[in-house]
């Protein structure tokens, strides 16, 4: 009776401490995406150039990509919840800096702070998971905290246009980094690594499957010398560096710039995105397991929309409607976001399950390398055409939606050579 209560309260726990990690899954989201509603203030307050907030923009990116394999050894010597607790005082005390920042060098310092705060908190939290919820369980709970994501990808849009218009960028970023303390603080009073700390018993108690251990180094050399690893390590690079170029930075200036629309107008059209993710998650998941029953068709055909997203943006910069640009951000939400919940699975059924947070870190690097990179080149390549007062030039934009498309061309021919995982055993 006592073990039965016990089990009780786990089952009834784990839910409160989903709730806070889901919670703070969405302010990694937010972060990730919230230049773009205020960068066109940000380069103005600063006297910044496209470059500047290029390498602004992306200096969340180079901390977050590093940290994906340390946050799994981290982790694991120092537990999930002091890991996650420690790194969001980090980004605390990041974004506090970024709004209080006199310099681009200083901007540039708190946005590094931010990323590698927030860093920690994905990899971790796969591994709370899989301590509260039982196998059958894990996948939707994943899918529920990348939904999530997709709702804090939607408070970097429309509510925080109208949060900087009301009290301006730099106090926004004051006041997300006190609700990042808040955060913090609910993160250490609430999770709990595993049901044992609390004297309760494990739901996976009866699902445990004995497993010979792979170490660290092993499993790295295991995954980046099995060749189906690069095409998905590709595919992620290239096809997740268009949605944080264009979403996360280079977005909100250009449909203000280039269509003479208001931020809270702008932030509007951006939020399809994020209403995409949140839509697209479970639907494609359930389009992968019961309709295709197949990982590659999706991923191809997710890569063909976006190519073709890129090349609209591309050939067609200033001559869209205003409801096409509706559909393109809602479509690049779904097919170059949301779809990466089928490339993280093709990557766990790759490997065993043994090296699985291996294999995860290790491809988690290149989404956000790719968008560290493609942001400030973009920048780059707008300064080179110059500017008409403080507005980019509508040439500048084609030249660097040019280099979304030849990233859509990549991601696209890199999907063909994807290995099929759902239905075949792992050979590695």
């Amino acid at each position: 009776m006592e073990l039965s209560d016990g089990l009780n309260k786990a089952l009834r726990y784990r839910w409160l401490i989903f709730s806070v990690l889901a919670v703070s899954y969405m302010l990694v989201y937010f972060h990730r995406l919230c230049p773009a509603v205020v960068a066109e203030d940000m380069m103005r307050d600063l006297k910044a150039g496209g470059v500047l907030v290029g390498l602004l923009g992306s200096a969340y990116f180079y901390p977050y990509a590093l940290m994906q394999l340390p946050a799994g050894l981290l982790a694991d010597s120092w537990g999930p919840r002091k890991s996650i607790t420690t790194f969001f005082m980090v980004a605390f005390a990041g974004s506090i800096i970024l709004g209080w920042a006199p310099s681009v060098f200083w901007a540039i310092l708190g946005r590094t702070l931010v990323g590698l705060g927030v860093s920690m908190l994905f990899v971790p939290t796969m591994k709370i998971l899989a301590e509260w919820f039982r196998k059958n369980e894990f996948a939707n709970m994943t899918g529920i905290l990348v939904a999530m994501g997709g709702v804090g990808s939607l408070t970097a849009t429309s509510p925080l246009a109208y949060l900087s218009k009301a009290v301006g960028w730099r106090y926004s970023f004051i006041i997300v980094g006190l609700v990042t303390l808040a955060l913090s603080l609910l993160l250490w009073l609430i999770v709990r690594d595993r049901p044992a700390v609390m004297n309760w018993p494990s739901p996976l108690e009866n699902t445990k499957i004995e497993q010979s251990s792979i170490g660290l180094w092993e499993g790295i050399k295991k995954v980046l010398g099995y060749w189906p690893f690069w095409p998905l390590a590709i595919w992620f690079f290239f096809g997740c560096a268009v949605f944080f170029a264009f979403i996360g930075l280079w977005g909100g200036p250009y449909l203000m710039q280039v269509y003479g629309l208001t931020k809270p107008q702008a932030g509007n059209i951006l939020m399809m995105s994020a209403i995409g993710m949140v839509m697209g998650s479970p639907l494609l998941s359930f389009l992968s397991n019961r309709i295709f029953k197949a990982r590659k068709p999706l991923l191809v055909i997710a890569s063909l929309i976006t190519l073709s997203i890129t090349s609209i943006l591309a050939f067609h910069t200033d001559g869209l409607s205003i409801p096409v640009l509706y559909l393109l951000c809602f479509f690049m939400g779904v097919f170059t976001n949301a779809i990466v919940v089928i490339g993280f699975t093709s990557i766990k059924e790759l490997f065993p399950v043994q090296i699985a947070g291996t294999s995860t870190g290790l491809v988690n690097l290149f989404p956000f390398l790719g968008g560290a990179i493609l942001q400030p080149f973009m920048g780059y390549l707008l300064e080179q055409c110059g500017r008409h007062g403080e507005a980019f030039t509508v040439s500048g934009y084609q030249h660097a939606f040019t280099a979304m498309f030849i990233c859509g061309v990549i991601a696209f021919v890199a999907s063909l050579f994807i290995k099929e995982t759902l239905s075949e055993e792992s050979e590695t």
